[in-house]
């Protein structure tokens, strides 16, 4: 070897020995770091009622959680725009024991659909785990005209904006899901949004609304109870959520694949090994058989991922829904 390839060689092996110097100094300290947390309480943010989809999974994961970190965690919900209000609350957290629980729309499409936010989802809230996955379920009052689906999208059709449907507010899956259906079946019922899908159910046994796109668990509970009519399932395919209902292709509008999802979501300033942390946790957790088995009760298929898992399906589902808000023109309230 030539002496200036020598020195090359030496030099090149200097470094890359100072970089592993570097990180094994780093390390520590990182690993210190996230052994340490939490110091005290862990705030778990919710965005919607009691008793919707989104508090029982929060509590569902709340106590297992706890006993993992040594620390108790409370669940506090702070409801109203569709779980942005709640979303705003934690990426402004600077406490370093607040996270949240959200729905797809917060993580996703806000800043899109109202530019006017005081967060964005993309910059100032940091990915921890994707904890389940559903389709929605399309539902109408038990008494609603047509006897299979394609007949009540004939129905729908005709009554034209004299029906309303009802969503957990503007920018939920939803409210966009509707949209999107909207446009595949050529119906036009109006958007009534409200604080959380228990109001939805309530107003639709009381004949305000003519339909909406419900969280499987909410729904089937009123559908078998003979309150509410299923229509159909959100996906392509049948759900094993609900294998007993029929695809949105089988009721005549081929092609149609939406899934809501909730997920745990961090300020943008908690640090980096304490995200890292909470990543492992809440996988192993929601992927543990007996909490597996739970979700699966309150209507979520299990995925638990980590947080670069979230951050690709924040990425494809900001796409899709982003889409939607662009070709139906929506705006804020």
């Amino acid at each position: 070897m030539s002496r200036p390839m020598l020195r090359r060689a030496t030099l090149f092996i200097a470094i890359a020995a100072l970089s592993t110097w570097a990180a094994a100094q780093k390390s520590p300290k990182e690993s210190d770091a996230a052994a340490a947390w939490p110091s005290k309480t862990v705030r778990l943010i919710v965005g919607f009622p009691a008793g919707s989809s989104p508090d029982l999974t929060a509590r569902t994961l709340a106590e297992p959680l706890a006993k993992a970190l040594g620390q108790p965690v409370i669940v506090e919900n702070k409801v109203g725009a569709g779980g942005n209000i709640a979303a705003e609350y934690v990426a402004r957290a600077t406490d370093n024991h607040t996270i949240g629980l959200m729905i797809n729309g917060n993580l996703t499409i806000a800043k899109l659909l109202n530019p006017k936010l005081n967060y964005d989802p993309l910059k100032d809230l940091t990915p921890v785990s994707l904890i389940g996955v559903s389709p929605l379920v399309l539902t109408a009052p038990v008494g609603s005209p047509g006897a299979t689906a394609q007949d009540f999208f004939v129905a729908a059709r005709n009554a034209g904006d004299k029906w309303s449907y009802g969503s957990p507010g503007v920018g939920t899956v939803g409210h966009i899901g509707m949209e999107l259906l909207k446009s595949r079946t050529n119906i036009n019922p109006v958007h009534v949004p409200y604080p959380g899908y228990p109001q939805v159910a309530n107003a639709m046994l009381g004949g305000q609304l003519q339909l909406s796109m419900m969280p499987p668990a909410l729904a089937m509970a009123q559908i078998k109870a003979g309150k509410l009519r299923a229509i159909g399932v959100t996906s392509s395919g049948r759900s094993t959520l609900v294998p007993e209902l029929p695809s949105m292709s089988e009721a005549g509008v081929p092609g149609f694949n939406l899934e809501i999802w909730n997920a745990i979501a961090a300020p943008n300033s908690l640090p980096k090994p304490v995200v890292a942390k909470l990543s492992a946790l809440f996988s192993d957790i929601a992927r543990a058989p007996e909490m597996r088995q739970k979700l699966f009760q309150q209507g979520w298929q299990v995925v638990g991922t980590t947080s670069e898992g979230l951050a690709r399906r924040i990425k494809l589902d900001t796409a899709l829904l982003g889409g939607v808000i662009a070709m139906r023109g929506i705006q804020p309230d």
